[in-house]
Order: structure tokens, then C-alpha cells, then sequence
């Protein structure tokens, strides 16, 4: 088996993430996952407890720094006269680093955030802006190949 190549991990400083399209400078972390949800099968004659899976459910957060009201206004709908409006956007991360194997693109398709984040600052520092967000599908534009593969 192959060593590790240290060269070859992939370092987040690379990392980037688009809305629609426009890549959203001011973000430096993103984070999405798919729960699998599941019930649990008791069988009679059977000690092991079996699992089916009822369900998948998406989440993630984006996280940066207030540069714009661009996240704000994105999600106004949702507040505007008082209404439940929904809003859907796409979002796509993109893992890159000159030293790695390749780069990994993933789309997150049917995007609501959570909520507004209206106001969060304090005297001597920026302006942090984090954002949870669910998401209903996703697919991946370029995986990074398997090097190690076929190599006995």
C-alpha cells in the first residue's frame, strides 16, 4: 500500500463558494452534509436490530465576513409584509488546491436559508456573517479521482 502523499491533502484556504453563479468573496467556510435517517426493524427470530432508510435530509452553514447586505436582501422575501415567502437558491463549493490530485465541485440544488442575520457586529472587530442553510438535492460536478485505484 501507498504511503500518504502530505503534498496531495487538500488545504480549505483554496475553498470557494458560488450563489448562482457569482462566487461569494467574502465567504471562508462552508460545511454541508446529508443525514440519513433511518427507523430500526425488530425482527422476531433475529437478535440484530435492521435499519431502513426512510429519509434524507440536508444541511450546511456558510460563514465569512459583512461585506454587503448581498445575504440580506437575498433572503427579504422571506420577511416581506409579514408573509412566509419562500425563497430557493443553488450553491455550489468548490475545494481546490494547486498541490492535490484535482479540484471537487458539488451543487447544492433547492437552498433556504434559515435565517436573516439582520445585525452582528461589536467595537474592534469585523463584522462576522454565518448563514445556516437546508438543501434538498445535491450532485457532484468534479470528484477528485481515485489515484490510489488499481494499484494492487
Amino acid at each position: 500500500m501507498a504511503a500518504l502523499d502530505s503534498f496531495r491533502t487538500i488545504n480549505g484556504s483554496y475553498g470557494a463558494v458560488y450563489e448562482n453563479g457569482e462566487w461569494l468573496t467574502n465567504f471562508n467556510k462552508m460545511s454541508a452534509k446529508v443525514e440519513i435517517q433511518k427507523q430500526e426493524l425488530k425482527l422476531s427470530g433475529d437478535r440484530w436490530v435492521r435499519h431502513k432508510v426512510t429519509g434524507l435530509k440536508g444541511t450546511g452553514t456558510i460563514s465569512g465576513f459583512k461585506v454587503t447586505s448581498r445575504m440580506t436582501t437575498l433572503n427579504q422575501a422571506v420577511t416581506l409584509d409579514n408573509r412566509a415567502v419562500t425563497t430557493r437558491t443553488e450553491l455550489i463549493s468548490k475545494t481546490d488546491d494547486p498541490e492535490a490530485f484535482g479540484f471537487e465541485r458539488v451543487r447544492l440544488k433547492n437552498v433556504i436559508f434559515d435565517l436573516l442575520q439582520l445585525v452582528e457586529w461589536e467595537a474592534g472587530n469585523v463584522c462576522p456573517e454565518e448563514l445556516a442553510f437546508t438543501f434538498e438535492e445535491w450532485e457532484p460536478l468534479d470528484p477528485i479521482a481515485n489515484v490510489f485505484e488499481n494499484r494492487g
